[in-house]
């Protein structure tokens, strides 16, 4: 097991320092220092201001030394200034980032169980009527992205055209006076719906599979109950393959949290990503793409650490 750590840890590193060359180099393309210059100093300067306002600015320094300098202080948690707020890039990052968190906890709780409920009842009666209306709802929400469900919900639960008003149509609130169920309600349910039909699916999948497997059928011949057979037998083995799934919505919220905070006007993450790619903050850019890289190839570890806990078959070769 050292030597499997050992191995995705190195395998990490080299490309999390990949990816963020990548990103450092698209960030910094000549268009983009460009845009960058006119947007702090006036939109109207000449080509030879725009010169002199880089080079002041250490942009007409070798590539590779920048990037040597921004890695060095990434590495020590300093991310420069953002252009966008005028202040430390660290001082805006980590309480957004914190917010998003929140969501995606929530988001978590909401989504998991209610996925796999739904794909063990379905799968446990492969064929049958509650297996059909289940996967038919899981294949529905799983259809239906985030902008969408993300507006029904608020038509029907937070405006007067239907008259409920259960919710609040905007989460603002959650980030600057606390969550309530009021004001959070509704992006959570709005990611959770996305996400929990796809984890339902693959969950029906294995355990329609699992109640197929010969020990299943010796248990019911020994006179064992159905709900025995499901919860002692069928439900750990069936629960393997939902894990990886699971551990890769991390990942993929990341993305859906840039639609859901921008709908909810929720001020996290998402929101602090669409705000430096529309101002062009290359700072701010940088930062929330290694966290996003870290995340990423983090979930991606624990995802195969769990995988080969739960299915103790598999052979860990360094």
């Amino acid at each position: 097991m050292i030597a499997f750590l050992a191995k995705r840890v190195s395998v990490i590193l080299l490309t999390a320092l990949c990816l963020t060359l990548i990103v450092f180099a698209l960030v910094n393309l000549k268009p983009n220092l460009v845009k960058l210059a006119k947007e702090q100093t006036g939109s109207r300067i000449t080509e030879q201001q725009v010169a002199v306002w880089l080079d002041r600015n250490g942009f007409n320094r070798p590539f590779i030394m920048r990037y040597g300098e921004w890695l060095g202080g990434a590495v020590q948690g300093d991310f420069g200034r953002s252009t966008r707020f005028n202040a430390s890039v660290s001082e805006v990052l980590w309480p957004r980032l914190w917010l998003t968190a929140k969501l995606m906890f929530w988001v978590m709780v909401v989504m998991i169980p209610g996925a796999l409920l739904i794909g063990v009842l379905a799968g446990m009666r492969e064929g049958s009527a509650q297996d059909r209306i289940l996967s038919t709802f899981a294949i529905a929400t799983t259809s239906t992205p985030e902008y969408v469900s993300g507006v029904v919900l608020t038509v029907i639960f937070a405006s007067q055209m239907v008259g409920l008003q259960w919710f609040s149509g905007s989460a603002t609130s959650a980030a600057d006076e606390g969550i309530t169920l009021y004001n959070f309600a509704l992006p959570v349910l709005t990611i959770a719906i996305y996400g929990m039909g796809y984890i339902a699916r693959m969950t029906r999948a294995s355990m329609a599979e699992v109640m197929t497997q010969q020990y299943i059928r010796t248990a019911r011949l020994k006179g064992v109950s159905f709900r025995g057979v499901v919860i002692r037998h069928a439900l750990r083995n069936a629960l393997i393959a939902p894990f990886t799934v699971i551990m890769l919505q991390f990942p993929w919220l990341l993305t859906g949290v840039v639609i859901v905070e921008t709908l909810f006007n929720y001020r996290g993450f998402g929101w602090l990503l669409i705000e430096g790619a529309a101002n062009n903050d290359i700072n701010l850019l940088l930062a929330c793409s290694i966290v996003a890289v870290v995340i990423v190839l983090v979930t991606q570890l624990i995802s195969d650490i769990g995988y080969v806990w739960l299915n103790p078959r598999i052979r860990v070769s360094g």
